[in-house]
């Protein structure tokens, strides 16, 4: 399954850093087709504003991008004794998936929740191991297996 959860995790980023590209060109586009005009305020501002819409998108591009090769860093066969950095964590609570912040994924029906060890749940969850109990929602919960 935590072959399955990356590629699709890999997909999402994949999709979302096309879509911030495509914006991120579409913007640069409408920069350099703004006609200047008798108005040379009005040009100058909305060149200034397609040129910050463009790098709004370039920086989503690069975030993106960052998560993406954290992704390309892990290695699905590797079996986990303590939680890091792609590991799959079967929990009283359900399963997380310790790589990147994306949420909730359905994977044939099994719930999975995609964290990054910087977030709060991902950072309680880091080097715990079988056995380990960990808070998540206000209630004591326990981890029952690594993958």
């Amino acid at each position: 399954m935590k072959l399955a959860i990356l590629e699709r995790l890999k997909a999402h980023l994949d999709a979302r850093m096309q879509a911030a590209l495509d914006a991120m060109q579409s913007a640069q586009s409408s920069a350099n087709e703004e006609t200047k005009s008798s108005a040379g305020d009005k040009y100058e501002t909305a060149r200034a504003m397609a040129q910050n819409e463009r790098d709004r998108h370039a920086q989503l591009y690069d975030q993106i991008r960052q998560e993406r090769a954290v992704l390309d860093r892990i290695d699905p066969l590797f079996q986990f004794q303590r939680v890091g950095l792609g590991t799959l964590v079967k929990t009283t609570a359900g399963y997380f998936f310790v790589a990147v912040s994306v949420g909730l994924l359905d994977m044939a029906g099994i719930k999975v929740i995609a964290v990054s060890p910087q977030s709060p749940l991902g950072a309680s969850l880091m080097g715990k191991q079988r056995g380990d109990s960990f808070l998540f929602q206000q209630k004591n919960c326990l981890i029952e297996e690594l993958g």
